[in-house]
Order: C-alpha cells, then sequence, then structure tokens
C-alpha cells in the first residue's frame, strides 16, 4: 500500500464544497470518481481543508492510498486528464503512510478579495465580493493589526501574517495561520470592510478578540471571494514553540521530542483566568506534535491539577520545579 499526497486547484463556483454531500457534487466526490476510474480501486480521498461552498482553492491538498505502482509523480498528469476543466491537480507524490494532511503541523494561507467600485464588474463576480462604499485602507490595516498572535481557541491557533493591499479597484486581505475556525476568515474579513466603511473604528478588532462573542463580529462575508492558497507543512519539528498575547506567554522546548520523546512547557507569565486554557491546550500540542512525557514548570502549574485530558503529577525521578503532564482521559 502507498499513499499519494495531491495539491489541488479548482474554482468552486459550481460546487457544493469540498466534503460529500447528498445534494449536489463536490470536489471530493470528482476525486474519488476520478481516481477510482483511473487506478481501478475504489479510492476515497482524504482533504486538508474542507472548503465551503463556492471557495476556490490554488492549492488545497488530499491524500489517497492506493495498490497502484504508478509513479507518484506522474498520478497528476494521468489524473488530468479525467477532471474537468475547473479541477486540476497541480502536483503529485508518494508521502509516508503516517502522513496525514489534517494532522500534520501546517502554514494555511487564504486570500479574500474585494472590489471596491462604484460599479461592479462583470468578469470579477466569481472570484471577489463586490462593495459599493468606499473602504478605508488605512484603517482596515490598523484594524488588522490586532489579529497577529495567538488566539484563545481550544486548540491552538496563531495568526503568523495578516496584511491587507489595493491594486486599482482590488483589496486583497491575506491571512496566514496555524489554522481557522468555520468561517473564520470570512468572518475577518467581513469584520474588515464594517471598518473599512466606518462602521466600527478599528480599535473594534480588539473588542471583539476581548469579547470572544461571535455575535460582536461582522458579518460572514460571501464565499466566492474566498480562495485557498497554499499549505505549507512542517518538515521538521521546531525546536521551540512560543505563543504571547497580551494575556499570557508561554515556551514549549520540543528539542528533545525527536529522540528522547520529552517536552517542556514553561509559563512566563498568565492571568489566572486564562491559565486552564492555555495549559490544557499547549499540552495537548505538545503531544500531537510527538512528545512521549511533557513536562510543566512548577511555577504556575499546581499538583494534581486537571486541565482537559491531563493532571499534573511531581515524580520522583523528574528533576526539581518540574511536574508531569499524565494524560489521564477527559475530565472537563
Amino acid at each position: 500500500m502507498r499513499r499519494i499526497k495531491l495539491v489541488v486547484s479548482y474554482d468552486g463556483t459550481a460546487y457544493c464544497g469540498w466534503q460529500l454531500q447528498p445534494n449536489g457534487v463536490t470536489i471530493e466526490e470528482v476525486l474519488n470518481q476520478a481516481l477510482s476510474s483511473l487506478l481501478k480501486e475504489d479510492i476515497q480521498v482524504i482533504g486538508a481543508s474542507r472548503t465551503d461552498s463556492g471557495v476556490h482553492a490554488m492549492g488545497n491538498v488530499a491524500v489517497f492510498d492506493t495498490e497502484s505502482r504508478i509513479p507518484g509523480d506522474k498520478i497528476c498528469f494521468a489524473l488530468n486528464q479525467r477532471l474537468p476543466d475547473d479541477v486540476r491537480i497541480q502536483a503529485s507524490e508518494e508521502v509516508p503512510l503516517t502522513f496525514h494532511p489534517r494532522k500534520a503541523n501546517c502554514v494555511k494561507t487564504y486570500e479574500y478579495k474585494i472590489l471596491n467600485r462604484k460599479i461592479d464588474m462583470p468578469l470579477q463576480r466569481l472570484y471577489s465580493h463586490f462593495c459599493y462604499f468606499n473602504l478605508d485602507l488605512e484603517k482596515m490595516q490598523k484594524a488588522a493589526s490586532y489579529l497577529i498572535g495567538e488566539q484563545a481557541e481550544e486548540t491552538v491557533r496563531t495568526i503568523y501574517s495578516l496584511t491587507v493591499t489595493k491594486a486599482d479597484d482590488l483589496i486583497t486581505i491575506r491571512i496566514s495561520g496555524s489554522g481557522f475556525l468555520y468561517n473564520m476568515v470570512r468572518i475577518i474579513a467581513g469584520t474588515l470592510v464594517k471598518i473599512g466603511m466606518g462602521v466600527y473604528p478599528p480599535e473594534k478588532m480588539e473588542e471583539i478578540l476581548e469579547e470572544k462573542n461571535r455575535a460582536a463580529a461582522g458579518p460572514t462575508i460571501p464565499a466566492r471571494g474566498l480562495t485557498l492558497v497554499s499549505l505549507e507543512y512542517e518538515k521538521e519539528l521546531a525546536p521551540y514553540l512560543e505563543g504571547e498575547n497580551k494575556h499570557w506567554h508561554y515556551v514549549l522546548d520540543q528539542r528533545n521530542v525527536p529522540e528522547k520523546g520529552l517536552a517542556y512547557l514553561t509559563i512566563k507569565r498568565c492571568e489566572p483566568e486564562e491559565l486552564d486554557g492555555v495549559l490544557r491546550r499547549v499540552i495537548h500540542q505538545a503531544y500531537r506534535n510527538g512528545a512521549k512525557q511533557v513536562f510543566v514548570r512548577d511555577t504556575f502549574g499546581e499538583e494534581g491539577s486537571i486541565y482537559g485530558y491531563y493532571r499534573l503529577r511531581r515524580q520522583l525521578e523528574v528533576e526539581e520545579g518540574w511536574l508531569e503532564a499524565i494524560y489521564e482521559g477527559e475530565h472537563q
């Protein structure tokens, strides 16, 4: 058995998103049918990002398993002959059977395009959101700056970059991060449009983040302006993971994970009400990254405390000042 990775591009206009659905044709369905026909096997792809109806992609990623002996880098050429014109495989290659496109660490990059002019342009209608009102680019850029950094969600999500640029009448919001919640990019884009229109001041973005209230944000802007640009997978584990915002600052030392399976988490500062969330997320991320044992400095952690699936315990063989996070199943 071999596992093949595909880099998939598509115009999402005619599709009901990526994931198989009973009420319409999807990208996953088209790929499954074409691959099954080509390889004479029942093929089921696993996609990295299950984009919504109408969303486009330049570089989504999918994998499938096969007994075929066709070289991995040749499959894209044979497959493209069986795909509709609005779906193309940009590259294919064999990867380890352990590679999973949704579980491996990666940087996802999306772009959202807004056509900002007085009269719509028909040629742009399928790939951008039309906005009649003049948008203030500087206000949108200032608001975007509040989003850089780690977001307080159940899993660690970090926005590495967020830019708002304009060329002629086309505004492009480009965002890169470790992951995004359902509709997150479209909500961010919708909020930035409201700020650009003057409905909200730029500082409203920070207020929305602090409130952690979806209702306080702008609208979920239409899907047609959104494109998944790329997924860049981590080729080797980063020696350190550092998360910092106004509420917390931590460093996860992963240097000994590849050879010894050991990770060390130091909380440099953290507001009391945020500690539970930070510890549960980062400990879980460390194990997800391959750690067999995770240790937490006892500056903030307390022996016996439970954080999600993990209980902190002091072990005799462990250096003083550290507590081991032991997996005990879900407690909360």
